[in-house]
């Protein structure tokens, strides 16, 4: 595996901090993110998304989502299990997990459903208004008129 130093990215920019977290957070083996449980991302509008994991045999109160500091965490944690089942094969798993995403900046999540064992949390981008790009008028100072001329 291949590792990236950014510590020269830190030396030449200012303001950049928090993208530079972000590529050093991402680039960074992390053994809680070993593919359990599988999750989709999907696109579903122009400014509008979907994450999608796969939660089967945990129910609503033993899901956590949780918006913060520009990052969704989801996780799970089943509740203490009857020891009197005895298994013959146990290939469910119900271990716990954690999952974090990186959201881009004005992305907050509307909502967060559960259908035939998936977990669906829908997020949306809302830039505000002040950064929308708008058009500006030119207008023309110090123009000297001249007059038409007539008959």
């Amino acid at each position: 595996m291949r590792t990236f130093d950014l510590t020269p990215l830190y030396r030449s920019t200012v303001g950049f901090d928090r993208l530079a977290n972000m590529l050093d957070t991402v680039t960074r083996h992390d053994g809680s993110q070993n593919g359990y449980p599988p999750y989709n991302i999907e696109k579903t509008g122009e400014d509008a998304y979907r994450i999608t994991i796969a939660v089967a045999g945990f129910t609503d109160d033993e899901l956590t989502i949780e918006a913060k500091d520009g990052q969704l965490v989801v996780s799970g944690r089943k509740a203490d299990e009857d020891e009197t089942r005895v298994y013959l094969h146990r290939g469910i798993a119900n271990r716990a997990f954690e999952k974090r995403f990186q959201l881009a900046d004005h992305v907050r999540a509307l909502g967060a459903t559960t259908e035939a064992g998936l977990l669906h949390v829908d997020l949306v981008r809302e830039v505000p208004e002040a950064l929308k790009p708008r058009s500006i008028k030119i207008e023309t100072r110090g123009k000297v008129s001249t007059p038409a001329i007539e008959g």
